[in-house]
């Protein structure tokens, strides 16, 4: 096998996610060949060097194993909870490997959650340049306007983030705070789903931002009531609350896919395939491609 990030090949073997493997390598808890390293870019080659964590001897790659839950609401999407609240690990059966939530669905949140051991996808897909397309059904208190849903649509201004605790209490900020500056947000799709004194929004979006649909619909005056994500890049859901399926080979293969595919829009155009046709004789009206939407 070809020599390899250290953090990498621990991933790979399931002793943790990529993170907190660098985390083991810092504290001095990996051997290389009977050497401690803290290096975070050391490498080595599982077949040739004698790898160890806290003493014992690294096993090989563990088995890829990707699953598609649905997550009910009142768990959170985290391997412990400090607050002893139930995890998503709490619904796993029996699979003989240890698997990570990709990406978050906060604790009142419930839908399609993505499991797997391949550290290698999981960094792909949560990657900031990643834009998987991500859609949820959204029920939210009153009616926005069509104006209102139109700036959602188009990218809006996100303030700062104000930290809260379970229960929705605004805490002190915290200088570890998840997006601690102002932020705009990607243009999403927005259609009704189900009209309703609380209607029903069906969004999808391409970025993974802390709370983003709530923070979004609180920008415009309105509350959000319930999340529901049902598809995820090329996965839909189709499995009942707090159950799970491995994902067949061709869903695998088309998640490869989506998390290498580039950003809509940003591809730049040399590396399009040449036409024989004329192009197009009208230039660009000056409009922003969100007008066009």
């Amino acid at each position: 096998m070809p020599v390899e990030r250290l953090q990498k090949i621990l991933a790979s073997a399931g002793v943790a996610s990529r993170r907190k493997s660098e985390e083991l390598i810092a504290s001095g808890r990996v051997e290389v060949n009977g050497q401690i390293v803290t290096e975070m870019g050391a490498k080595a080659d599982i077949e040739r060097d004698r790898i160890k964590v806290d003493g014992k001897p690294l096993r090989g790659p563990e088995r890829k194993v990707y699953l598609l839950m649905n997550k009910p609401k009142g768990y959170v999407t985290t391997v412990t909870d400090p607050e002893g609240r139930p995890t998503v690990m709490d619904l796993l059966p029996n699979i003989g490997a240890r698997v990570f939530p990709v990406g978050r669905l906060d604790y009142i949140s419930e839908g399609l959650l993505l499991l797997t051991n391949d550290g290698a996808l999981m960094q792909k897909l949560t990657h900031a340049s990643s834009h998987v397309p991500k859609t949820y059904l959204v029920k939210v208190s009153g009616h926005p306007t069509d104006e209102d849903l139109d700036k959602l649509r188009n990218g809006i201004v996100l303030p700062p983030v104000r930290p809260r605790s379970s229960t929705g209490e605004v805490l002190t900020r915290r200088p570890d705070a998840p997006e601690s500056k102002a932020v705009k947000t990607s243009p999403a799709k927005i259609s009704i789903a189900r009209e309703g004194e609380n209607p029903w929004y069906e969004i999808t979006i391409t970025e993974g931002r802390y709370h983003q649909i709530r923070r979004m619909f609180e920008q415009i005056g309105h509350r959000v009531e319930k999340i529901k994500r049902v598809i995820y890049g090329p996965l839909v859901l189709d499995v009942e609350p707090g159950k799970v399926r491995p994902l067949t080979s061709t869903e695998i293969s088309a998640l490869e896919r989506a998390a290498t595919r580039p950003r809509p829009g940003r591809t730049a155009p040399t590396t399009r395939p040449r036409s024989n046709k004329p192009s197009s004789p009208k230039k660009s009206s000056g409009k922003s491609r969100r007008e066009s939407r």
